[in-house]
């Protein structure tokens, strides 16, 4: 069974029949996302990562078969080698498991919370996970045991030298945030494996089941993927994926109704623009491009000339500020790329989110951005600062619940914001308050935010959303765009939940300046709430 949604990774843990009572069997099958290097900032000579291995936090893991059950995960280490980065954990369930179960948590997944780069495991030429530890007879499924841990380690690319701290992801445990990586010649060696002595029965006090491993060959193939941040205002949203940054300036601010005439605001907000524009590009690419885009009324040709026009007059705008040391390229490509969804119940929404003119260009990935101490840039757009902070440090106790909602028997608890370098991580718990299995609807009309972009998840937490008490802006869940074009969140995905459980989820945002000690949520269709804390 293959999951659809979350962190763009498919993923399912499959056990085997029936055995003895409190056993069973898990397998791994995962699909994680694209190729890529991840460049990251230079920085002064930074002061050595304290290692205190192991790193233990406990979680509740969705199940097919409702048998949902408490993990305790304990990173043992996460070492980088010349070839691969390895990840050692071990898995203790605190339950009974019977029969034949679906995991549909996320796989183990890293991110580099500074560099916005998520890191999966590797995956064969087939598509399939299949490096690291596998279950006895090379049969993909592992026995389960309670209270019995499960040593495994799993393979990643070689993160970059310059990264000293990753968040683990996964496996129903939220984020762990400052795992720290060793550098070593050679990985720990591999235990001998015993685990297909205990599929049937069940093991000593005290023992750890262990297996084969599968380390990388010829055919595994790298997954990480760049985050995309998504930042909106009345004025501007701002993208940034990688070292791309794409502005995108509201027209019905800029201009005058089916006109290139530019509004009282326009110059005001071009200046803005244009200053976050010199901050972040990069200096070695001087290149910007200038698209205008329109709804869908009208003509192609009357959008297409029209769009051509409002680009060519945001671009006379920006050479004014930025002056002639830059190179510009002017397209129009009037309805052709929309970012939302018209002729729905939000049509006049979405038509207003899809005029646009937007400018992009490469960042500067040498510089890390705005310090987490910076106030507000009343120069340039505030949609278009990156604050960066420290990658967080590691903590399983997740604080005093801040806010709580309840809608449709289910409860929603949320914890205190946390930064981790250029994000911020939301945790909220979610309990069914009654005395039934039920489903949540997160994608209702009602949760929706009118005209808001389409790549955002509808069915997870990627619907939620950050906002700024002090000023417009909105901050999306980060999501991750696959080589087809398809999007996922960096969140979790909300299945059934069982009567009187807690589900802990997460859900990651581009940061807030670092005076910001509030922020407001919009969680789908449990309205918003205010005022949760940010540490």
């Amino acid at each position: 069974m293959v999951r659809k949604t979350p962190l763009a990774l498919a993923s399912s843990l499959v056990s085997g029949s029936l055995l003895l009572s409190g056993c069973g069997l898990v397998q791994d099958l995962e699909k994680p996302g694209e190729d890529g290097e991840s460049p990251s900032p230079e920085s002064p000579e930074p002061e050595p990562v304290e290692e205190d291995f192991p790193y233990t936090k406990t979680g509740r893991v969705f199940l097919d078969t409702g048998q949902d059950t408490e993990l305790e995960l304990s990173i043992t280490g996460l070492e980088r080698t010349p070839e691969h980065t390895v990840l050692h954990y071990e898995a203790s369930y605190k339950d009974q498991l019977r029969g034949s179960n679906t995991r549909m948590s996320t796989p183990p997944t890293l991110v580099d919370p500074v560099n916005g780069r998520v890191y999966n495991q590797y995956i064969d030429e087939d598509g399939v996970t299949s490096y690291g530890s596998h279950g006895p007879k090379d049969s993909g499924r592992f026995p389960v045991h309670e209270g019995v841990a499960n040593e495994y380690r799993v393979y990643f690319p070689r993160i970059p030298e310059d990264v000293r701290q990753v968040t683990f992801v996964g496996r129903g445990m939220g984020a762990m945030t400052g795992i720290p990586i060793q550098d070593v010649e050679e990985e720990k060696p591999t235990p001998d494996p015993n685990g297909d002595e205990y599929v049937r029965t069940e093991p000593p006090d005290g023992t750890n089941l262990t297996f084969e491993v599968r380390r990388p060959d010829s055919e595994a193939q790298a997954v990480d993927v760049d985050l995309e941040s998504f930042v909106d205002s009345d004025l501007a949203s701002t993208t940034r994926d990688g070292d791309q940054e794409t502005m995108a300036l509201h027209s019905d601010v800029m201009f005058e109704f089916d006109e290139s005439t530019l509004t009282g605001e326009a110059e005001e907000v071009v200046t803005k623009a244009a200053a976050s524009l010199e901050r972040n590009i990069d200096p070695e690419s001087s290149e910007i491009t200038v698209i205008g885009h329109t709804d869908g009324k009208g003509s192609d040709s009357y959008n297409d000339e029209l769009s051509e026009e409002r680009a060519e007059t945001v671009r006379d705008l920006l050479r004014e500020e930025l002056g002639e040391d830059y190179a510009f390229d002017v397209e129009g490509r009037g309805s052709e790329e929309p970012v939302a969804e018209e002729g729905g119940p939000d049509d006049e929404e979405a038509r207003a989110r899809n005029r646009r003119v937007e400018f992009s260009y490469e960042v500067d990935r040498d510089s890390p951005g705005q310090d987490s101490g910076n106030g507000d840039q009343e120069d340039s757009l505030g949609a278009a600062e990156r604050n960066v902070s420290e990658p967080a440090p590691f903590d399983p106790e997740l604080g005093e619940v801040t806010a709580s909602e309840t809608e449709d028997d289910v409860r929603l608890d949320v914890y205190p914001l946390r930064r981790d370098g250029a994000y911020v991580i939301g945790t909220v718990e979610l309990t069914n308050t009654s005395d039934e299995p039920t489903e949540l609807e997160f994608d209702s009309e009602e949760a929706r935010i009118p005209g808001g972009p389409d790549q955002f998840e509808k069915g997870t937490l990627g619907g939620f959303q950050l906002l700024e008490p002090d000023s417009d802006l909105v901050r999306y869940v980060a999501q991750m765009k696959s080589a087809d074009g398809k999007y996922a969140s960096l969140a979790e995905e909300v299945h059934e939940l069982q009567p009187g459980e807690p589900y802990q989820l997460i859900a990651m945002f581009p940061a807030p300046p670092g005076d910001v000690e509030e922020l407001d949520m919009r969680a789908g269709p449990f309205g918003e709430l205010e005022g949760i804390a940010l540490e």
